[in-house]
Protein backbone atom coordinates (compact mmCIF):
# COMPACT_ATOMS: atom_id res chain seq x y z
CA UNK A 1 0.00 0.00 0.00
CA UNK A 2 1.26 3.42 -0.68
CA UNK A 3 2.21 5.39 2.15
CA UNK A 4 1.84 9.59 2.16
CA UNK A 5 5.37 10.98 3.92
CA UNK A 6 5.06 13.06 7.26
CA UNK A 7 6.65 16.06 5.09
CA UNK A 8 4.29 15.52 2.18
CA UNK A 9 0.84 15.83 4.39
CA UNK A 10 3.36 18.95 7.05
CA UNK A 11 3.72 20.73 3.57
CA UNK A 12 0.02 20.74 2.81
CA UNK A 13 -0.96 22.07 5.85
CA UNK A 14 1.56 24.12 6.78
CA UNK A 15 0.86 26.45 3.66
CA UNK A 16 -2.92 26.22 4.56
CA UNK A 17 -1.72 27.53 8.34
CA UNK A 18 0.35 29.93 6.97
CA UNK A 19 -1.77 31.92 4.84
CA UNK A 20 -4.76 31.97 7.44
CA UNK A 21 -2.15 32.97 10.21
CA UNK A 22 -1.19 35.83 7.74
CA UNK A 23 -4.78 36.20 6.97
CA UNK A 24 -5.40 35.93 10.65
CA UNK A 25 -3.49 39.05 11.25
CA UNK A 26 -4.97 41.12 8.83
CA UNK A 27 -8.03 40.44 10.17
CA UNK A 28 -6.91 41.37 14.07
CA UNK A 29 -4.98 44.65 12.71
CA UNK A 30 -8.23 45.59 11.04
CA UNK A 31 -10.36 44.87 14.51
CA UNK A 32 -7.59 46.30 16.39
CA UNK A 33 -8.03 49.30 14.84
CA UNK A 34 -11.58 49.22 14.53
CA UNK A 35 -12.89 48.21 18.11
CA UNK A 36 -9.33 48.98 20.30
CA UNK A 37 -7.67 47.28 22.68
CA UNK A 38 -10.77 47.31 25.00
CA UNK A 39 -12.53 45.86 21.92
CA UNK A 40 -10.14 43.54 21.15
CA UNK A 41 -10.02 42.43 25.27
CA UNK A 42 -13.50 41.91 25.20
CA UNK A 43 -13.31 39.40 22.16
CA UNK A 44 -10.81 37.24 23.89
CA UNK A 45 -13.11 36.72 26.37
CA UNK A 46 -16.02 35.17 24.22
CA UNK A 47 -13.28 32.90 22.56
CA UNK A 48 -12.60 30.94 25.26
CA UNK A 49 -16.09 29.75 25.39
CA UNK A 50 -16.15 28.91 21.50
CA UNK A 51 -12.86 26.76 22.36
CA UNK A 52 -15.20 24.87 25.31
CA UNK A 53 -17.84 24.64 22.74
CA UNK A 54 -15.58 22.73 20.18
CA UNK A 55 -14.23 20.64 23.04
CA UNK A 56 -17.28 19.02 24.12
CA UNK A 57 -19.07 18.56 20.53
CA UNK A 58 -15.88 18.36 18.36
CA UNK A 59 -12.41 17.63 19.67
CA UNK A 60 -12.86 13.91 20.85
CA UNK A 61 -14.89 12.93 17.65
CA UNK A 62 -12.10 14.21 15.15
CA UNK A 63 -9.49 13.24 16.95
CA UNK A 64 -11.25 9.42 17.07
CA UNK A 65 -12.37 10.10 13.90
CA UNK A 66 -8.59 10.51 12.37
CA UNK A 67 -7.08 7.89 13.82
CA UNK A 68 -9.70 4.95 13.37
CA UNK A 69 -9.92 6.45 9.77
CA UNK A 70 -5.98 5.89 9.83
CA UNK A 71 -6.36 2.13 11.45
CA UNK A 72 -8.97 1.14 8.88
CA UNK A 73 -6.83 2.87 5.94
CA UNK A 74 -3.86 0.17 6.81
CA UNK A 75 -6.05 -2.64 6.92
CA UNK A 76 -7.91 -1.98 3.72
CA UNK A 77 -11.33 -1.62 5.56
CA UNK A 78 -13.02 0.95 3.62
CA UNK A 79 -16.77 0.70 4.59
CA UNK A 80 -15.86 0.47 7.96
CA UNK A 81 -14.75 4.30 7.56
CA UNK A 82 -17.78 5.28 6.07
CA UNK A 83 -19.45 3.56 9.16
CA UNK A 84 -17.40 5.60 11.72
CA UNK A 85 -18.03 9.17 9.60
CA UNK A 86 -21.39 9.03 9.52
CA UNK A 87 -22.28 7.55 13.37
CA UNK A 88 -19.39 9.99 14.64
CA UNK A 89 -21.21 12.94 12.88
CA UNK A 90 -24.66 11.75 14.67
CA UNK A 91 -23.25 11.80 17.42
CA UNK A 92 -21.84 15.27 17.25
CA UNK A 93 -24.90 16.43 16.50
CA UNK A 94 -26.33 15.60 19.29
CA UNK A 95 -24.01 16.78 21.45
CA UNK A 96 -24.02 20.45 19.44
CA UNK A 97 -27.72 20.95 19.42
CA UNK A 98 -27.14 20.78 23.33
CA UNK A 99 -24.25 22.49 23.58
CA UNK A 100 -26.22 25.02 21.45
CA UNK A 101 -29.54 25.40 23.37
CA UNK A 102 -27.55 25.70 26.35
CA UNK A 103 -25.29 28.67 25.34
CA UNK A 104 -28.29 30.45 23.72
CA UNK A 105 -30.42 30.04 26.64
CA UNK A 106 -28.01 30.97 29.17
CA UNK A 107 -26.18 33.65 27.35
CA UNK A 108 -26.82 35.97 29.72
CA UNK A 109 -25.98 33.89 32.93
CA UNK A 110 -22.71 33.03 31.85
CA UNK A 111 -21.95 36.79 30.47
CA UNK A 112 -23.08 37.85 34.23
CA UNK A 113 -21.76 35.47 36.40
CA UNK A 114 -19.00 33.50 34.66
CA UNK A 115 -17.67 35.90 32.22
CA UNK A 116 -18.83 38.55 34.55
CA UNK A 117 -19.04 41.53 31.20
CA UNK A 118 -22.63 41.86 30.10
CA UNK A 119 -21.63 42.99 26.57
CA UNK A 120 -20.62 39.29 25.81
CA UNK A 121 -23.93 37.79 26.08
CA UNK A 122 -25.21 39.19 22.25
CA UNK A 123 -21.93 37.71 20.81
CA UNK A 124 -22.57 34.37 22.87
CA UNK A 125 -26.20 34.01 21.54
CA UNK A 126 -24.86 34.16 17.87
CA UNK A 127 -21.88 31.72 18.43
CA UNK A 128 -24.43 29.25 19.56
CA UNK A 129 -25.57 29.17 15.69
CA UNK A 130 -22.33 28.32 15.06
CA UNK A 131 -21.49 24.98 17.45
CA UNK A 132 -23.59 22.56 15.27
CA UNK A 133 -21.27 23.59 11.83
CA UNK A 134 -18.28 23.24 13.68
CA UNK A 135 -19.05 19.66 15.05
CA UNK A 136 -20.10 18.74 11.80
CA UNK A 137 -17.33 20.04 9.87
CA UNK A 138 -14.32 18.57 12.61
CA UNK A 139 -15.74 15.32 12.07
CA UNK A 140 -15.56 15.11 8.45
CA UNK A 141 -12.19 16.66 8.33
CA UNK A 142 -10.72 13.94 10.36
CA UNK A 143 -11.86 11.29 8.51
CA UNK A 144 -9.58 13.39 5.40
CA UNK A 145 -6.44 13.93 8.16
CA UNK A 146 -6.69 10.10 8.95
CA UNK A 147 -6.81 9.12 5.27
CA UNK A 148 -3.92 11.66 4.68
CA UNK A 149 -5.64 13.65 2.56
CA UNK A 150 -4.37 17.38 3.95
CA UNK A 151 -5.52 19.81 0.85
CA UNK A 152 -9.52 19.70 1.71
CA UNK A 153 -9.36 20.39 5.74
CA UNK A 154 -6.17 23.05 4.43
CA UNK A 155 -8.63 24.63 1.71
CA UNK A 156 -11.42 24.47 4.75
CA UNK A 157 -9.09 26.44 6.59
CA UNK A 158 -8.52 28.91 3.98
CA UNK A 159 -12.09 29.63 2.93
CA UNK A 160 -13.57 30.09 6.79
CA UNK A 161 -10.72 32.42 7.57
CA UNK A 162 -11.41 34.53 4.06
CA UNK A 163 -15.48 34.33 5.03
CA UNK A 164 -14.39 36.18 8.49
CA UNK A 165 -12.45 38.71 7.54
CA UNK A 166 -14.85 39.50 4.72
CA UNK A 167 -17.48 39.59 7.29
CA UNK A 168 -16.17 41.86 10.08
CA UNK A 169 -15.20 44.23 7.18
CA UNK A 170 -18.35 44.35 5.93
CA UNK A 171 -20.16 44.57 9.45
CA UNK A 172 -17.72 46.18 12.08
CA UNK A 173 -17.81 49.66 10.52
CA UNK A 174 -21.91 49.28 10.48
CA UNK A 175 -21.86 48.22 14.30
CA UNK A 176 -18.78 49.74 15.66
CA UNK A 177 -20.68 52.71 16.32
CA UNK A 178 -23.60 50.98 18.19
CA UNK A 179 -20.78 50.44 21.15
CA UNK A 180 -18.53 47.52 21.72
CA UNK A 181 -21.00 44.90 22.73
CA UNK A 182 -22.01 44.95 18.72
CA UNK A 183 -18.83 45.38 17.26
CA UNK A 184 -17.67 42.41 19.10
CA UNK A 185 -20.98 40.78 17.46
CA UNK A 186 -19.90 41.46 14.47
CA UNK A 187 -16.39 39.38 14.83
CA UNK A 188 -18.31 36.27 15.97
CA UNK A 189 -20.99 36.75 13.73
CA UNK A 190 -17.48 36.25 10.97
CA UNK A 191 -16.78 33.28 13.24
CA UNK A 192 -20.56 31.77 12.65
CA UNK A 193 -20.32 32.48 8.64
CA UNK A 194 -16.75 31.09 8.45
CA UNK A 195 -17.69 27.84 10.11
CA UNK A 196 -21.01 27.41 8.07
CA UNK A 197 -19.09 27.53 4.63
CA UNK A 198 -16.14 25.53 6.14
CA UNK A 199 -18.76 23.02 7.23
CA UNK A 200 -20.40 22.89 3.52
CA UNK A 201 -17.31 22.74 1.23
CA UNK A 202 -15.92 19.81 3.80
CA UNK A 203 -19.30 17.40 3.34
CA UNK A 204 -19.63 18.48 -0.24
CA UNK A 205 -15.85 17.12 -0.44
CA UNK A 206 -16.89 13.87 1.70
CA UNK A 207 -19.13 13.09 -0.88
CA UNK A 208 -16.73 12.42 -3.71
CA UNK A 209 -14.22 10.61 -1.49
CA UNK A 210 -16.88 8.27 0.38
CA UNK A 211 -18.06 7.19 -3.09
CA UNK A 212 -14.63 6.31 -4.06
CA UNK A 213 -14.43 4.39 -1.29
CA UNK A 214 -18.13 2.27 -1.01
CA UNK A 215 -16.23 -0.30 -3.83
CA UNK A 216 -14.19 -2.24 -1.09
CA UNK A 217 -16.46 -5.38 -0.54
CA UNK A 218 -15.45 -5.84 2.74
CA UNK A 219 -18.79 -6.21 5.48
CA UNK A 220 -19.17 -3.21 7.70
CA UNK A 221 -18.66 -2.90 11.06
CA UNK A 222 -22.00 -3.33 12.72
CA UNK A 223 -23.75 -0.10 14.33
CA UNK A 224 -23.48 -1.14 18.13
CA UNK A 225 -19.98 -2.03 17.87
CA UNK A 226 -19.12 1.17 15.96
CA UNK A 227 -20.56 3.44 18.51
CA UNK A 228 -19.21 1.90 21.09
CA UNK A 229 -15.78 1.86 19.67
CA UNK A 230 -16.17 5.70 18.45
CA UNK A 231 -17.24 6.80 22.12
CA UNK A 232 -14.03 4.71 24.01
CA UNK A 233 -11.59 6.87 22.32
CA UNK A 234 -13.61 10.35 21.44
CA UNK A 235 -14.75 10.62 25.68
CA UNK A 236 -11.48 10.22 26.98
CA UNK A 237 -10.26 12.41 24.81
CA UNK A 238 -13.29 15.17 25.24
CA UNK A 239 -12.43 15.18 28.79
CA UNK A 240 -9.21 15.84 28.23
CA UNK A 241 -9.92 18.72 26.03
CA UNK A 242 -12.71 19.71 27.79
CA UNK A 243 -10.94 19.90 31.52
CA UNK A 244 -8.19 21.89 29.03
CA UNK A 245 -10.89 24.46 27.88
CA UNK A 246 -12.31 24.91 31.16
CA UNK A 247 -9.19 25.67 33.00
CA UNK A 248 -8.31 28.31 29.70
CA UNK A 249 -11.31 29.94 30.11
CA UNK A 250 -10.86 29.73 34.07
CA UNK A 251 -7.63 31.52 33.19
CA UNK A 252 -8.77 33.89 30.46
CA UNK A 253 -11.88 35.38 32.47
CA UNK A 254 -9.43 35.36 35.61
CA UNK A 255 -6.79 37.60 33.94
CA UNK A 256 -8.29 41.07 33.52
CA UNK A 257 -10.00 40.50 37.20
CA UNK A 258 -6.61 40.07 38.39
CA UNK A 259 -4.78 42.54 36.69
CA UNK A 260 -7.71 45.08 38.36
CA UNK A 261 -6.68 43.89 41.70
CA UNK A 262 -3.09 45.05 40.92
CA UNK A 263 -3.72 48.42 40.67
CA UNK A 264 -5.10 49.10 36.86
CA UNK A 265 -8.74 50.23 36.23
CA UNK A 266 -11.42 47.83 34.50
CA UNK A 267 -10.77 49.82 30.81
CA UNK A 268 -7.07 49.78 31.09
CA UNK A 269 -7.00 45.84 32.55
CA UNK A 270 -9.80 45.18 29.36
CA UNK A 271 -6.73 46.75 27.12
CA UNK A 272 -3.31 45.10 28.92
CA UNK A 273 -5.51 41.76 28.23
CA UNK A 274 -6.65 42.45 24.74
CA UNK A 275 -2.92 43.47 23.71
CA UNK A 276 -1.74 40.38 25.67
CA UNK A 277 -3.88 37.52 24.46
CA UNK A 278 -4.78 38.92 21.01
CA UNK A 279 -1.98 40.35 19.78
CA UNK A 280 1.53 39.95 21.37
CA UNK A 281 0.70 36.25 22.16
CA UNK A 282 -0.72 35.39 18.67
CA UNK A 283 2.20 36.64 17.26
CA UNK A 284 4.80 34.47 18.99
CA UNK A 285 1.95 31.79 18.21
CA UNK A 286 2.77 32.69 14.22
CA UNK A 287 5.16 30.00 13.63
CA UNK A 288 3.84 27.31 15.25
CA UNK A 289 1.68 27.58 11.93
CA UNK A 290 4.51 24.43 10.68
CA UNK A 291 4.46 22.43 13.67
CA UNK A 292 0.76 22.62 14.31
CA UNK A 293 0.95 20.84 10.77
CA UNK A 294 3.30 18.57 11.51
CA UNK A 295 1.84 17.91 14.28
CA UNK A 296 -1.37 16.99 12.44
CA UNK A 297 0.10 15.14 10.03
CA UNK A 298 2.07 13.27 12.69
CA UNK A 299 -0.76 11.65 14.30
CA UNK A 300 -2.47 9.28 11.94
CA UNK A 301 0.66 8.37 10.64
CA UNK A 302 2.23 6.97 13.95
CA UNK A 303 -1.40 5.27 14.48
CA UNK A 304 -0.85 3.90 10.72
CA UNK A 305 2.59 2.83 11.56
CA UNK A 306 1.76 1.40 14.91
CA UNK A 307 -1.00 -0.42 13.99
CA UNK A 308 1.51 -2.50 11.30
CA UNK A 309 3.44 -2.63 13.71
CA UNK A 310 6.59 -0.39 11.92
CA UNK A 311 8.64 0.67 14.93
CA UNK A 312 11.33 1.75 13.19
CA UNK A 313 8.99 4.61 11.19
CA UNK A 314 7.65 5.54 14.27
CA UNK A 315 11.35 6.23 15.80
CA UNK A 316 11.86 8.34 12.74
CA UNK A 317 9.41 10.36 12.55
CA UNK A 318 9.67 11.43 16.30
CA UNK A 319 12.99 12.02 16.62
CA UNK A 320 13.31 14.54 13.47
CA UNK A 321 9.90 15.71 14.57
CA UNK A 322 11.66 16.42 17.80
CA UNK A 323 14.98 18.24 16.34
CA UNK A 324 13.11 20.50 13.37
CA UNK A 325 11.03 21.76 16.49
CA UNK A 326 13.81 22.79 18.63
CA UNK A 327 15.39 24.11 15.90
CA UNK A 328 11.90 26.60 14.33
CA UNK A 329 11.90 27.41 18.50
CA UNK A 330 15.26 28.00 18.67
CA UNK A 331 15.43 30.46 15.74
CA UNK A 332 12.38 31.86 16.77
CA UNK A 333 13.11 32.91 19.84
CA UNK A 334 16.66 34.29 18.74
CA UNK A 335 14.21 36.30 16.17
CA UNK A 336 11.93 38.23 18.71
CA UNK A 337 14.29 38.78 21.42
CA UNK A 338 16.31 40.54 18.82
CA UNK A 339 14.28 42.10 17.17
CA UNK A 340 10.77 42.85 19.23
CA UNK A 341 9.64 46.05 18.66
CA UNK A 342 10.57 46.37 15.14
CA UNK A 343 8.40 43.18 14.42
CA UNK A 344 5.70 44.87 16.59
CA UNK A 345 5.40 48.10 14.15
CA UNK A 346 6.10 45.85 10.94
CA UNK A 347 2.99 43.57 11.98
CA UNK A 348 1.03 46.26 15.01
CA UNK A 349 2.63 49.76 13.75
CA UNK A 350 2.60 49.76 17.54
CA UNK A 351 5.87 50.10 19.23
CA UNK A 352 5.10 49.56 22.67
CA UNK A 353 3.89 45.58 21.92
CA UNK A 354 7.24 44.89 21.72
CA UNK A 355 8.07 45.09 25.46
CA UNK A 356 5.12 42.56 25.98
CA UNK A 357 7.06 40.40 23.15
CA UNK A 358 10.41 40.24 24.60
CA UNK A 359 9.20 38.79 27.87
CA UNK A 360 7.37 36.11 26.07
CA UNK A 361 10.48 35.13 23.92
CA UNK A 362 11.31 32.40 26.96
CA UNK A 363 7.88 30.79 25.99
CA UNK A 364 8.92 30.02 21.81
CA UNK A 365 10.66 26.76 22.10
CA UNK A 366 8.73 25.40 25.36
CA UNK A 367 5.22 25.90 23.10
CA UNK A 368 6.53 24.51 19.94
CA UNK A 369 7.97 21.65 21.85
CA UNK A 370 4.13 21.22 23.87
CA UNK A 371 2.67 21.32 20.65
CA UNK A 372 4.54 18.67 18.73
CA UNK A 373 4.22 16.67 21.54
CA UNK A 374 0.71 16.90 21.95
CA UNK A 375 0.51 15.26 18.88
CA UNK A 376 2.87 12.76 19.19
CA UNK A 377 0.93 11.70 22.15
CA UNK A 378 -2.30 11.31 20.44
CA UNK A 379 -0.94 9.23 17.82
CA UNK A 380 0.66 6.81 20.65
CA UNK A 381 -3.26 6.87 22.21
CA UNK A 382 -1.87 8.21 25.62
CA UNK A 383 -4.75 9.49 26.30
CA UNK A 384 -5.15 9.94 30.11
CA UNK A 385 -1.62 10.96 30.43
CA UNK A 386 -2.52 14.49 28.09
CA UNK A 387 -5.63 14.62 30.54
CA UNK A 388 -3.36 14.63 33.52
CA UNK A 389 -0.87 16.24 32.01
CA UNK A 390 -3.22 19.10 30.99
CA UNK A 391 -4.49 19.59 34.41
CA UNK A 392 -0.94 19.51 36.30
CA UNK A 393 0.12 22.78 33.63
CA UNK A 394 -3.40 24.95 34.16
CA UNK A 395 -3.37 24.41 38.02
CA UNK A 396 0.21 26.26 37.42
CA UNK A 397 -1.15 28.35 35.67
CA UNK A 398 -4.04 29.53 37.65
CA UNK A 399 -1.94 29.81 40.59
CA UNK A 400 0.69 32.10 39.30
CA UNK A 401 -2.67 34.22 37.97
CA UNK A 402 -4.47 34.47 40.94
CA UNK A 403 -1.53 35.03 44.03
CA UNK A 404 1.06 36.80 41.27
CA UNK A 405 -0.61 39.17 39.42
CA UNK A 406 -2.30 41.11 41.98
CA UNK A 407 1.48 41.49 43.17
CA UNK A 408 3.77 41.75 39.88
CA UNK A 409 0.98 42.22 36.72
CA UNK A 410 1.54 40.95 33.56
CA UNK A 411 4.76 39.54 34.30
CA UNK A 412 3.14 36.72 36.74
CA UNK A 413 1.19 35.63 34.16
CA UNK A 414 4.11 35.65 31.32
CA UNK A 415 6.11 33.46 34.75
CA UNK A 416 3.73 31.32 35.23
CA UNK A 417 3.10 30.40 31.74
CA UNK A 418 6.79 28.93 31.00
CA UNK A 419 6.77 27.12 34.69
CA UNK A 420 3.78 25.61 33.62
CA UNK A 421 4.94 24.65 29.76
CA UNK A 422 7.91 23.74 30.63
CA UNK A 423 6.86 21.54 33.47
CA UNK A 424 4.23 19.58 30.27
CA UNK A 425 7.58 19.30 28.23
CA UNK A 426 9.39 17.70 30.84
CA UNK A 427 6.69 15.20 31.44
CA UNK A 428 5.94 14.68 28.15
CA UNK A 429 9.05 14.13 26.50
CA UNK A 430 10.20 11.86 29.61
CA UNK A 431 7.28 9.57 28.36
CA UNK A 432 7.73 9.30 24.69
CA UNK A 433 11.07 8.14 25.84
CA UNK A 434 9.53 5.64 27.78
CA UNK A 435 6.98 4.79 24.70
CA UNK A 436 9.97 4.86 21.71
CA UNK A 437 13.23 4.43 23.19
CA UNK A 438 14.64 7.36 20.92
CA UNK A 439 17.59 9.00 21.76
CA UNK A 440 17.60 12.80 21.63
CA UNK A 441 21.28 14.31 20.38
CA UNK A 442 21.50 17.61 22.62
CA UNK A 443 24.08 18.80 20.21
CA UNK A 444 21.62 18.86 17.15
CA UNK A 445 18.33 20.06 19.51
CA UNK A 446 20.07 22.25 21.18
CA UNK A 447 23.85 23.62 21.11
CA UNK A 448 23.97 23.72 16.51
CA UNK A 449 20.42 25.80 16.93
CA UNK A 450 22.28 28.04 19.52
CA UNK A 451 25.25 29.24 17.55
CA UNK A 452 23.39 29.20 14.18
CA UNK A 453 20.61 31.48 15.60
CA UNK A 454 22.98 33.85 17.59
CA UNK A 455 25.56 34.36 14.40
CA UNK A 456 22.53 34.80 12.52
CA UNK A 457 20.92 37.29 14.72
CA UNK A 458 24.15 39.27 15.06
CA UNK A 459 24.68 39.24 10.73
CA UNK A 460 20.84 40.76 10.53
CA UNK A 461 21.53 43.10 13.63
CA UNK A 462 24.30 44.28 11.80
CA UNK A 463 23.11 45.05 8.30
CA UNK A 464 20.25 46.68 10.03
CA UNK A 465 22.38 49.60 11.82
CA UNK A 466 23.45 50.51 8.01
CA UNK A 467 20.07 50.87 7.01
CA UNK A 468 17.03 53.61 7.66
CA UNK A 469 14.55 52.00 9.89
CA UNK A 470 11.25 51.19 8.06
CA UNK A 471 8.40 48.66 8.72
CA UNK A 472 9.66 47.35 5.10
CA UNK A 473 13.34 47.14 6.46
CA UNK A 474 12.18 45.50 9.41
CA UNK A 475 10.29 42.68 7.20
CA UNK A 476 13.60 42.35 5.22
CA UNK A 477 15.91 41.93 7.87
CA UNK A 478 13.67 39.52 9.57
CA UNK A 479 13.45 37.53 6.70
CA UNK A 480 17.72 37.93 6.03
CA UNK A 481 18.05 36.55 9.71
CA UNK A 482 15.89 33.58 9.01
CA UNK A 483 17.83 32.74 5.80
CA UNK A 484 21.09 32.95 7.28
CA UNK A 485 19.88 30.67 10.30
CA UNK A 486 19.06 28.15 7.99
CA UNK A 487 22.84 28.91 6.05
CA UNK A 488 24.48 28.37 9.35
CA UNK A 489 22.46 25.49 10.28
CA UNK A 490 23.47 23.62 7.26
CA UNK A 491 27.06 25.05 7.71
CA UNK A 492 27.59 23.47 11.51
CA UNK A 493 26.03 20.15 10.60
CA UNK A 494 22.87 21.12 12.33
CA UNK A 495 20.35 19.85 9.62
CA UNK A 496 21.27 18.06 6.52
CA UNK A 497 19.62 16.54 3.42
CA UNK A 498 20.03 13.01 4.81
CA UNK A 499 18.01 14.11 7.55
CA UNK A 500 15.17 15.70 5.56
CA UNK A 501 14.75 12.50 3.76
CA UNK A 502 14.62 10.58 6.82
CA UNK A 503 10.99 12.01 7.33
CA UNK A 504 10.07 10.03 4.08
CA UNK A 505 10.76 6.55 5.62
Amino acid sequence: MYKKSVVKGAAILTAANLITRVMGFFYRIYMSDTIGSEGMGLYQLVMPIYLLSWSITSSGFSTAISRLTARENAKGRCRNINRIVAVSAVLCLAVSFITAFVMFFGADFIAERIIKDVRTAVSLKILAFAVPFMAVGSCVRGYFLGMQRQAIPAFSQILEQTVRIISIVVLAPLLASKGLEYACAAAITGVLLGEAFSCLFTIISYGGFRNKCEVTPVNTMPFMKCTVLILSMAVPLAATRISASLLSALENILIPQKLQAYGETGEAAMSIYGNLTGMAIPLIQLPSALLMALSTALMPTITESAAVGNKKRIRNSVSMTIMFTSVIGIGTACLFALFPHEISVAVYDRYELGDLLIRLVPACPLLYLQIVFSGILNGLGEHVFIFRNNIVSSVINIAFICFLIPLYGTDAFIAGWCVSLAVSVGLSMYKIKLLTGIHIDIKAVLIKPVFAAAAAGLTAKCVMGWLVPSRLIYVLTAALMLIMYIVFLFALGGISIRELKKLRE
